[in-house]
């Protein structure tokens, strides 16, 4: 089974607005400064407060974390594989080491999953987030329905069920 000729291409995710990352930090700050001031004041901090407090912070993390990952994805279609990092995790997989592909459909891009013997991958295809029908952003690769007919097609991989919701890929 000989690949037919694969141009190598770059793709990098859509980028949502970081809006919600300062609303987020906004929040969390504005609940550790009257936690502050309160225990200035020599008040007492409720627990509800705190965890509120911690519950904020922890999630500005966790959106700037996403933020950062995003900002330094990069899936590259190679001739010999495909390449994927984004910051925290670098994965090359050649054609033949790809096993098998899940796509979980999901409102914000459907999420695929490549599965080598010892590595994996995931990447988002495009998705939109509206609110009340007007355009907020776009996440995931515009290109991501392209990507996964391209690993299909190079990895030679079959439909070959699909279980609930979720279409499995494999060799046969």
């Amino acid at each position: 089974m000989e690949n037919e000729a694969v141009e190598a291409r770059e793709f990098r995710p859509e980028l949502l607005p970081r809006r919600g990352e300062r609303v987020a930090w906004s929040l969390a700050g504005l609940a550790l400064a009257a936690w502050i001031v309160l225990a200035l004041l020599a008040k007492p901090v409720f627990i509800g407060f705190a965890l509120l407090a911690i519950v904020l912070l922890l999630s500005a993390l966790a959106i700037s974390l996403g933020n950062w990952t995003d900002r330094r994805t990069l899936l590259r279609i190679e001739p010999q594989g495909v390449h994927f990092e984004n910051g925290l995790r670098k994965t090359s997989l050649r054609w033949e080491e790809i096993r098998s592909v899940e796509v979980y459909p999901s409102n914000m891009g459907d999420k695929v999953r490549v599965l080598g013997d010892q590595n994996y991958f995931n990447f988002r295809t495009l998705g939109e987030v509206r609110t009340h029908g007007e355009l907020k952003g776009r996440m995931g690769f515009a290109d991501g329905e392209q990507i996964l007919h391209q690993i299909l097609r190079n990895a030679h991989l079959k439909d070959m069920r699909r279980a609930g919701e979720v279409q499995y890929y494999s060799r046969e």
